[in-house]
């Protein structure tokens, strides 16, 4: 990795735009979040300054299992890389490996309104799924989200349309910051994930695809065998009629036919003429197929990168090392003006 990740640079460099995503690992990733998000990432590392971040952090404000959350970080950390990441372009880190996220979220906490996290939809959602564990960190879960944005100056945080809000509160975090102290934070905007953005589930297809939907057919994991992509898609909610073109009531096939213009690299219009006269159990193998194809060299690059241990603790050593450098610049800003003494090391 090269300096030139973690802070901006003289020159051209200084022209291209932050941007900066998380994923949890509290879970498997899913087809919905490839086509909506990962494998639009490696064309901004190109023409943007991108960090990418394992946001696990945010995955305790519901209980995990240790083990398995270790697990699923270096996983989630290996398909970063699998979908076209490099290293070498943009900044790859582990949240938790730099503590500038947590402080700062404290010193947020106090410039945002109890009412404004009240009203987020994640928290009421999230509080009646796990009505037993309605925890602190889970109602001020968007505050440290606007730390993660903010640490890094960013400009543009690519969201989906569900997510929109989480950036909005951040921006509202750092204006009422900069309307008192003056400009520290940059205010970020939302970037809104192109076609193939929201890919929906394939048993209730009105819902998001989620990695924590209970009905196992209901999603797609990037790390599923194709045998069992192929079962999954075979069972795939469609509607009474039989052919393959998009309409209202027809959120199954609408949602199918997204998939495989996502996957195929057509657009919906071209999928619909080349499934003409064909009917679903037909489409439903070709979505299938697609699907097992665009996903194969993501599932076998991420078995190898999870076989070399010793490289993915250098990704993320040397990523928390320039991430922490870069945090700590917002952070001992962000300290000297609410008037803490500064830092003796």
């Amino acid at each position: 990795m090269t300096e030139q990740n973690a802070a901006p640079q003289n020159g051209a460099e200084q022209q291209k735009k932050t941007v900066f995503s998380g994923v949890q690992p509290s879970g498997k990733l899913t087809l919905g979040n490839y086509l909506g998000a990962l494998r639009n990432w490696p064309a901004m590392q190109e023409e943007n300054r991108c960090i990418f971040s394992v946001v696990n952090l945010h995955s305790i404000t519901v209980r995990q299992d240790p083990a398995a959350l270790r697990r699923q970080t270096l996983e989630v950390l290996a398909q970063y890389i699998a979908c076209g990441i490099d290293p070498e372009k943009s900044l790859l880190f582990i949240q938790s490996h730099v503590p500038a996220h947590a402080e700062l979220a404290w010193v947020l906490n106090c410039y945002t309104m109890f009412g404004e996290l009240s009203r987020m939809t994640q928290f009421k959602d999230k509080s009646q799924r796990y009505a037993d564990n309605i925890n602190a960190g889970l109602f001020t879960y968007p505050v440290l989200m606007a730390s993660d944005i903010l640490l890094y100056q960013t400009d543009l945080v690519p969201v989906g349309q569900d997510q929109k809000q989480h950036v909005e509160i951040a921006r509202d975090i750092a204006q009422r910051f900069n309307g008192v102290y003056g400009p520290v934070f940059a205010i970020p905007e939302p970037l809104i994930q192109g076609p193939g953005a929201k890919i929906a589930s394939l048993a209730e297809p009105t819902k998001k695809m989620s990695k924590s939907d209970q009905n196992q057919n209901a999603f797609v994991l990037l790390m599923d065998k194709p045998e069992d992509i192929m079962r999954k898609f075979k069972r795939a909610v469609t509607d009474s009629g039989s052919q393959v073109v998009r309409g209202e009531g027809k959120d199954g096939v609408n949602n199918l036919i997204a998939i495989y213009s996502a996957a195929a690299g057509c657009s919906p219009e071209q999928t619909e003429a080349e499934f003409a006269g064909k009917g679903y159990g037909e489409f439903k193998q070709a979505v299938g197929e697609a699907v097992v194809e665009v996903l194969r060299p993501v599932r076998e690059q991420t078995e190898r990168l999870l076989a070399d241990k010793a490289y993915l603790e250098q990704v993320y050593a040397e990523g928390a090392r320039q991430a922490a450098r870069a945090a700590e610049r917002t952070l001992e800003k962000v300290y000297k003006k609410v008037g803490f003494v500064k830092k003796p090391f």
